[in-house]
This record gives structure tokens, C-alpha cells and sequence, in this order.
């Protein structure tokens, strides 16, 4: 696949039935999401419209006009002292991993988050088997931080969190600006 054909944008309203769709496949088969119902599409618009009005980027991915995956920042955690530290999330559609998808969005995601003034960006990856997603961060220069082991069951086992951090911009070699 040529990546050049990968059009990274800002999702849309109208994208949310198609990223329902895509996130619903991976709440129902896999294990990248510990939810086990997927939402609906209420939902997922009113998680969209949060991340966005709280000024976080949430991407797109469309390939040949269809939207083929799609990421979003959000705040790692909610008190102050982690303002500068962001958590991403990338989902691809069934059938598209493997094909760069994810990296274009990730590396779209990584510039925005870096000129927002973000520091520092967490991944909280489910399952320690899940080698694309671990290998897609570690190749956009995420370390391995940590593993949580057995923190979360799912189809019927035990399920590990992969913790990666990747520094941003200045990360913490200079003070940043305030807040």
C-alpha cells in the first residue's frame, strides 16, 4: 500500500457511525479495549464531542474516501499534575492492520498532541500479546515502561497492560510553559 493514499484529517460528526462500527469490532473480538459491550453510537458521539471540546485531537483515516481507522489524545489522568501528559488511542478497521494505517495516524497524533504542548505521551496497551500495537509504538519510539499484569479479564482469561511512554517535544529537559 502506498501510504500516499492515506488521507490523515479531523474526524468528523458524520464519521461517528464508521468509527463506532470499527471500535465495536475490537470491543467484541479483541482485547485492545477491556469494555465488553460495545457502546452505541449515542455514545460514542458523546465521547467524540468530549475529547474534542476539551481540545484534544481526534484523527481519521481514509483510504480510497473510506475511513479505515482512526486516534485520538486524551488526558492520561484527570488531576492537574498530569495536565502535560497525554494518552493515545489508534484503531484500525478489521482487515487494514499491517498496512500503515496506524502509523500514519499515531504519527499525525504525535505532531498534534507535540504542538498542543504536551510533554510526555502514555499508550495503555491490552494484552501483552498484542505485538502490532506494541511494535507500532515501539517503531515511533515509545519504550516499554511497564506491564499490569492480570489487570483486567476478558473472553474468558486473564489480560495484561502493556504501559509505553514516549517523550514530546522538549519533554522534561526544560520546565514548561504554564497551564
Amino acid at each position: 500500500m502506498n501510504l500516499d493514499t492515506v488521507v490523515i484529517r479531523d474526524a468528523l460528526d458524520s464519521d461517528i457511525p464508521t468509527i463506532r462500527a470499527i471500535y465495536a469490532h475490537h470491543v467484541l473480538h479483541g482485547l485492545a479495549s477491556f469494555e465488553e459491550e460495545a457502546p452505541d453510537e449515542t455514545e460514542m458521539r458523546r465521547r467524540f464531542h468530549s475529547y474534542r471540546d476539551a481540545g484534544f485531537p481526534y484523527l481519521a483515516a481514509e483510504l480510497g474516501g473510506d475511513l479505515v481507522g482512526y486516534a485520538y489524545a486524551g488526558q492520561y489522568r484527570p488531576r492537574p499534575g498530569y495536565r502535560y501528559s497525554a494518552e493515545d488511542s489508534v484503531y484500525v478497521r478489521e482487515g487494514m492492520a499491517g498496512k500503515g494505517i496506524g502509523r500514519a495516524l499515531l504519527s499525525a497524533l504525535l505532531t498534534r498532541c507535540t504542538e498542543a504542548g504536551f510533554r510526555q505521551m502514555i499508550a495503555i496497551i491490552g494484552d501483552s500479546a498484542n505485538h502490532g500495537s506494541i511494535g507500532l509504538h515501539k517503531a515511533l519510539g515509545f519504550e516499554r515502561v511497564g506491564t499490569i499484569r492480570s489487570v483486567g479479564f476478558k473472553h474468558g482469561r486473564w489480560v495484561d497492560s502493556v504501559l509505553m511512554q514516549r517523550a514530546l517535544g522538549e519533554g522534561d529537559s526544560t520546565l514548561p510553559p504554564p497551564r
